[in-house]
């Protein structure tokens, strides 16, 4: 019998597996209609107990899981191919370069610095475009000083709106959920006043700017205005509160709420019914104030429209309508006859009623999200927050643009600016309140460390400029406000 020699059976061998890879090949090329028969033909005969119908669908599904990992497969093969050719080109790019060979470390090397030489081209070329976004992580180096002072404990429900008297004595107002506004001591954090006469949550409170009356929105569709009397109590011995810079934070639970029975206001004087009630909404009334003078007012509500009342009569004087949906805020000049209300539909509008017989509105479209309030400054400024994360600061005379813009990691609700430190209060949704300069720099951020802030969202914030111990004041959905004692270095008034 013939023996084959070494060669031939080499040969063969080289024969056989070139044949079983043609097979592969084959099949790996065969159409699905054949796998699935043949998958078929498979579990046919194997013994089942599952219906043909239910066979058939999980053979279905079987071949689409199939194909998508060839899709995958096949995806992965072309992006390996391009790999490879960009490395084929990076290192023949290489040698031109350098005359020899490079490496992998040295083309990432090299790869690396020519993106920062990218990045450094484009920060050059957009800079001064750039110039007027501020980012909300930029602090100065010399921080204000913020020192908690008192608590204001004794409403029921989360606490919509805080403000401050602008007449003596000096008191510290909160519109709350539960129905009532309240009237705090400011030295003692006791309630000497409560009102009780809306049926619905008391949405904002403001006071007269002569008089010892207060202007409150509701959610019953009315606005109210009451007169109180107050005599405050002798202010007893405050505790001593370790000054905390603005950046320390611990998390608190919920459990950690005050309760919501406090004394605060439970031997408190109430006032039962107003002096004037203004009924021409047909929804929820979010916010009202008082325009300069104090003998006209002006209410904002769901129902897309402000209402300009005559104080004494009651009677509407001007609907004003354009808004697309439901209003937010509103707020006037301290002394011009202007208006500013904000919207869920992303704009604010400045309402011009100077001149009696023609009254302008000017629209402000700059945010994304929903305006929750707008502001005037000193000048011809106005600072508006919404729920995209920024605030911007606007010029009356230019709409087209803002002329600077703070951004932040989170909704921001009603703000207030500090006239004469020209400081605005940011609260937001994450139980943070910052606090920036006009120019957008962040100067501060309130402590939340050893129990002091708040534990919820913080919904209004209020500046307090003449008062010896709290100059701002701030109250959120944990039923509580809060006063601050804010000390601004004088490099950083001077900025």
């Amino acid at each position: 019998m013939p023996i084959e020699s070494g060669s031939c059976a080499s040969a063969r061998q080289a024969k056989q597996k070139r044949k079983s890879h043609s097979l592969s090949i084959r099949r790996t090329n065969s159409s699905e209609q054949e796998r699935a028969g043949l998958q078929r033909d498979m579990l046919e005969g194997q013994d089942s107990k599952l219906p043909s119908s239910v066979r058939n669908t999980l053979l279905e599904l079987f071949g689409q899981i199939e194909r998508e990992f060839e899709n995958l497969y096949i995806e992965n093969l072309e992006l390996r191919r391009e790999i490879d050719t960009l490395n084929e080109r990076l290192a023949g790019e290489g040698q031109a370069i350098d005359g020899a060979e490079l490496s992998k470390g040295q083309l990432k090397t090299k790869a690396s610095h020519s993106t920062s030489q990218l990045s450094q081209k484009l920060k050059t070329t957009y800079k001064a475009s750039t110039s007027k976004i501020v980012s909300s992580f930029k602090t100065t180096t010399s921080r204000a000083i913020c020192q908690l002072v008192k608590e204001y404990v004794g409403h029921r429900d989360g606490i919509w709106d805080v403000s401050v008297a602008r007449t003596q004595p000096v008191v510290l107002g909160t519109a709350s959920a539960d129905h009532t506004a309240l009237l705090w001591s400011i030295e003692t954090g006791k309630c000497v006043t409560k009102y009780v006469g809306h049926v619905g949550s008391v949405n904002s409170v403001k006071f007269h700017p002569t008089e010892q009356v207060a202007l409150t929105a509701s959610g019953d569709q009315t606005a109210h205005i009451w007169r109180y009397i107050v005599q405050l109590p002798t202010p007893q011995p405050t505790a001593d509160c370790n000054q905390m810079s603005g950046e320390d934070e611990v998390e608190c639970s919920d459990k950690d709420e005050p309760d919501g029975d406090g004394e605060g206001s439970s031997d408190c004087p109430t006032i039962r019914g107003p002096l004037t009630s203004l009924k021409s909404h047909q929804g929820v009334v979010i916010a009202a104030d008082w325009l300069v003078g104090g003998k006209q007012a002006v209410t904002a509500s769901w129902d897309r429209t402000a209402n300009l009342y005559d104080v004494e009569t009651s009677e509407l004087v001007h609907s004003l309508t354009g808004h697309d949906q439901e209003l937010t805020h509103c707020c006037t000049h301290p002394t011009q006859r202007l208006v500013v209300t904000s919207s869920r539909d992303t704009t604010f509008r400045l309402w011009d009623f100077r001149d009696p017989s023609i009254h302008s509105v000017n629209v402000f479209q700059g945010h994304t999200d929903t305006v929750t309030s707008a502001v005037f400054t000193v000048g011809d400024n106005v600072v508006s927050g919404s729920d995209d994360r920024t605030v911007k600061v606007w010029d009356l005379k230019n709409m087209r643009s803002p002329i600077a813009t703070i951004r932040t990691d989170s909704a921001v609700n009603r703000i207030n600016v500090c006239v004469g430190q020209r400081i605005i209060a940011l609260p937001h949704d994450n139980r943070q309140v910052r606090l920036f300069d006009m120019s957008g720099v962040r100067l501060a951020r309130l402590p939340r460390s050893n129990r002091q802030g708040h534990r919820r969202m913080v919904c209004c914030t209020a500046w307090c400029e003449d008062h010896p111990i709290c100059n701002l004041f701030t109250c959120g959905f944990d039923r509580q406000a809060i006063g601050w004692n804010i000390n601004i270095p004088a490099l950083l008034q001077e900025k």
